[in-house]
Parts: structure tokens; sequence; C-alpha cells
């Protein structure tokens, strides 16, 4: 359904697609850290600097292909994107790949969730450098967990919030693609469903965002948050090219916490069970 460029009660809309960066460089090492139990990712460069892999580049170019398909009222106009080297080049390889030509917008607040002292430490590494932390982050819960240094993903939901606000006056009218990470798309939709601590948590653990999964909002001044959810997490540009689809966590806290190998083995639940007409997407 077209919804781009859409004027409702003399009010121009926006409209989000937002994608997750493809697989990263920093996601194959912090598998490769939980299968092997050891307590710190083995990556060479900050996390800024973290590129996508080479699967991640196909991924990427699997959302220009999504792109170049859509109506042209749906075409993106401008992009929005996290600063972090795996979200650009999953925004640029998708839109060489889409030959679109668009201003692009870099903004730090897109950038990935600062995890402070606890960086490229997996849960295990966590506990047995920071045992203190561990034990506050079980106490807290991980969506007000903020470590030393770091945020919380309450802190993420705030920096989005101000996004949303600027994107609704800056974009108005306009088709917006943001490149960004799994728990910056994840806030944008828990902000514009209006959830609570519990169903987001939910939402992350049995439905994590996807390596280069896209998400659309639009926004609805009749909505109580301003905002209605139109697609999560879509992956269907990746199944139907036969690119592998990856469930990778992107925040060390996740790494040894529940794991992408937990969220596989539920998706692959959800889709027998869709399969047998029962479908447990939630909106």
């Amino acid at each position: 359904m077209s919804v781009a460029g859409h004027s409702v009660n003399g009010v121009d809309q926006v409209t989000l697609v937002l994608v997750r960066h493809g697989q990263s460089e920093g996601n194959v090492a912090a598998e490769a850290a939980l299968r092997d139990d050891l307590e710190r990712i083995d990556v060479p460069v900050r996390d800024p600097d973290i590129e996508l892999s080479e699967l991640g580049r196909r991924q990427a170019a699997a959302v220009g292909t999504w792109l170049a398909k859509q109506p042209a009222d749906d075409q993106p106009d401008v992009t929005w994107t996290s600063p972090y080297r795996r979200a650009r080049q999953t925004g640029q390889i998708a839109l060489d790949e889409a030959s679109l030509e668009l201003p692009v917008l870099v903004d730090e607040r897109l950038r990935d969730r600062d995890m402070g002292v606890t960086d490229m430490l997996t849960g295990r590494g966590i506990r047995d450098a920071y045992p203190e932390e561990a034990k506050r982050r079980e106490w807290i819960g991980k969506f007000y967990y903020r470590p030393s240094g770091g945020e919380s993903w309450a802190d993420v939901a705030g920096r989005v919030r101000a996004v949303m606000a600027d994107l609704r006056l800056r974009a108005a009218g306009k088709t917006v693609l943001v490149t960004a990470h799994d728990v910056v798309n994840l806030m944008f939709c828990y902000v514009a469903e209006g959830m609570d601590e519990d169903a987001v948590m939910e939402r992350a653990r049995t439905n994590g965002m996807r390596n280069a999964a896209i998400c659309r909002l639009v926004s609805d001044d009749e909505s109580p948050t301003g905002w209605r959810l139109l697609d999560y997490n879509l992956d269907e540009h990746l199944r139907d090219a036969g690119i592998a689809v990856t469930d990778q966590p992107g925040a060390a806290d996740d790494i040894g916490a529940h794991g992408s190998a937990q969220r596989d083995e539920k998706r692959e639940s959800d889709d027998s069970a869709s399969n047998a007409g029962e479908n447990e997407t939630p909106a």
C-alpha cells in the first residue's frame, strides 16, 4: 500500500523506512566469542569503525533491490544514517543498488548503544571483569540498566524520540530511509507503538531485529503516539534473493545473555506455526 507523500487533514505525513545494518564483522566476531565461550569479542577497530562482512554487503544490496521495486511514490527522498561505518555502508550500498542518488544526513543520535566499560565484552566477560555490574544489570533489568560510562535502552529511546520529533518537522511529506542499529530501530518501534518495558523486552526476545531487516512507520496525528507501525522486521527481500538471514545481537551485553541461537530457535518455531496457519508475528 502506498503511503508516501500523503496529506491527512492538511498535514503532510512522514514515512520512515528503517533498515538495520547488514551483518558486520563485529557480529561475526561476537558469534565466534559466544560459540567459543570467550570473555572478549575480538575486533581490531573501534565500534564506530566496524565494517560490513561480505554477507552483510549482499544483505545491503538486497535492501536496494527491494527499494527499487517500490512504487515511485514510496521511493525515499532523503537518507538519515548513523555515523557508524556499518550503517553508512548499508545505506550507500542499498542506494547504489537501487540507482538512487539522495541527500544523506549523518545524525549521531542514530548511533549504536554505548556500552561503556563493558564494550566488546561478552556476558561471561562482564561477569568475570565486572561482577558488580553483572549483578546490577540482573537487578535493574536490561531496559533500564546503564553500564558505567554507557547507555541504557531507555537512554537510546530518549534520543530516538528527539530524532522522530525532528523528522516530523523537517521531513513533512517525505519518505526517509533510516539506516541504523538493532536497538535503535527497535526503539523507533517502541515509541511508535507506545510499548512498555515488558512488551519491548518480549519483542526483543522473540522477534529480535534481523540484519538488514526493514521496518516502516508513518506519522499519524490520530495515533496516541503520533506514529503508526506499518511493517516490522521484514526479511523477505533476503529470503527471495537466497541470502542468509542473520539475527545477531549488536550490543555487547546481548552476547551470552540471550544470544542469537535462542532467537533463531524461536523464529524456526514461529515459522512452523505460520506454515500451520498460526501467524505469531507481532504487529
